[in-house]
């Protein structure tokens, strides 16, 4: 007999998925309800992913990988981006 698959898939327990799943989902509302036609605002969706990003670099500093992402000049040292 074959097992059942578990519900959720292993990325879903990440301390950010929530705050992943809500970024995505506006993302893709926001590719099919808008810039696919035509119209679009650089503000959608900022906050969610203001979010999202807060929540993994704390969670890298917590794990001590930021530095890596430091080094690489990926993040500074306050967690944003340097690009």
């Amino acid at each position: 007999m074959r097992e059942k698959k578990a519900s959720k898939s292993l990325s879903s327990t990440s301390p950010c998925a929530t705050l992943r799943d809500a970024y995505h989902n506006c993302f893709n509302r926001w590719y099919a309800e808008k810039f696919m036609k035509g119209h679009w605002d650089k503000q959608e969706c900022v906050s969610e992913w203001q979010k999202y990003r807060a929540c993994l670099s704390q969670h890298l500093e917590d794990k001590h990988l930021i530095r890596f992402l430091q080094a690489e000049g990926i993040v500074q040292d306050s967690g944003v981006t340097s690009q």
